[in-house]
């Protein structure tokens, strides 16, 4: 939807204060919000000559807020239209709360920005990471293999100079002591 809005350009812009009043006091009681919102878009039909016209949500809003019976006796709004013919109608003034949505919108945003610049960045710090970590591992590697010739060759030592080991003493006897297990019989 954004394509077709950047697309179709603003060919006319004008504030429009509608009073719905003379049109809604036409209607009874329990049609009068309906009522009004007819006469805003006959108005800005005959107002902008064009007979597509779209209301927008606040300012539907703004007619119903009251209820069915009670819409206001006029509405300020802002009338835009396009180069296709279509004529959009807000009101000329947000709400408090739409003006809230607006700003988190844009706020969201900047956010989404700051994220994907972040995201740049570690990915470049991964790059110097990596590289990092490859001469890390070279240098572990090359002390292993230093470690390994070292202790090569302290093998092959100790097969050329064996080491003399003392020679093994022979048990020592045990004594069995001569005591009786049972009484002698003469």
């Amino acid at each position: 939807m954004a394509k077709k809005e950047a697309e179709a350009k603003v060919v006319l812009e004008r504030v429009y204060n509608v009073p719905l009043r003379k049109e809604f006091m036409k209607a009874p009681r329990y049609k009068r919000s309906k009522k009004a919102v007819i006469a805003l878009r006959q108005f800005i039909a005959k107002h902008m000559k064009s007979e597509n016209v779209l209301i927008g949500k606040y300012a539907n809003q703004f007619i119903w807020k009251d209820g069915i019976q009670n819409p206001p006796h006029h509405v300020k709004v802002n009338a835009i239209k396009d180069d296709k013919g279509f004529v959009k109608v807000e009101l000329a003034e947000l709400p408090p709360k739409a003006k809230r949505e607006i700003e988190k919108a844009k706020e969201a945003e900047k956010e989404t920005k700051k994220k994907k610049a972040k995201v740049e960045k570690e990915k470049e710090e991964t790059k110097e990471e990596v590289l990092e970590e490859k001469i890390e591992e070279a240098k572990e590697e090359k002390l292993d293999k230093a470690k390994e010739i070292e202790k090569e060759e302290i093998k092959e030592l100790q097969k050329e100079h064996p080491p003399k080991r003392a020679q093994k003493m022979p048990p020592k006897q045990r004594l069995q002591e001569s005591r009786p297990t049972a009484p002698r019989s003469v």
